[in-house]
């Protein structure tokens, strides 16, 4: 569950994905069901394949292909955002389907959607001092996570352990 939400916006976040698939006329499978379930409530920004992983347990017939065009689906009609990384890889937010910043581990790549304010401001001041007409943005910060610090300085502290024994 995403911490950042309650229970009720999880659930609110399903009913409007399956509600833009039914207006579309799209079949509501089981499978579509547990990749719009697992979008709508995870905080982990998941990719195609953790999402696969998943919907794989409880539907072993389910190919990825399913989970691709699901996605790409969802993706369309603007009801998750895809995160592309430069290794090629993409994670997907279903639970915030709008543009907001996020802080990604270089080590491990985690995810993290911080409650920043002003975002919204300096995409104005951005279009105001470009004249670009701003139709969307993406704000990424990048560095290590608490858990990558902490595995650094355990393992430093192992170093400095071994070289003084």
């Amino acid at each position: 569950m995403n911490k950042d939400h309650s229970p009720q916006d999880a659930e609110q976040r399903i009913e409007q994905m399956i509600h833009r698939l039914r207006e579309r006329g799209l079949r509501l499978t089981p499978q579509r069901i547990a990749v719009v379930r697992i979008l709508a409530t995870s905080d982990e920004h998941p990719s195609v394949e953790r999402i696969y992983e998943q919907v794989h347990r409880d539907f072993p017939t389910t190919s990825i292909a399913t989970v691709y065009k699901t996605v790409a689906l969802l993706r369309d009609l603007g009801e998750i955002i895809e995160l592309g990384f430069p290794d090629g890889s993409n994670r997907y937010d279903g639970s915030k389907p709008y543009p907001h910043p996020h802080v990604i581990c270089t080590r491990c790549r985690t995810v993290v959607d911080p409650d920043l304010n002003g975002v919204q401001d300096l995409a104005r001041e951005v279009g105001v001092e470009t004249g670009f007409l701003i139709t969307t943005h993406r704000l990424d910060f990048f560095g290590l996570c608490r858990a990558c610090q902490e595995r650094d300085k355990e393992r430093h502290e192992e170093r400095q352990g071994k070289t003084a024994g």
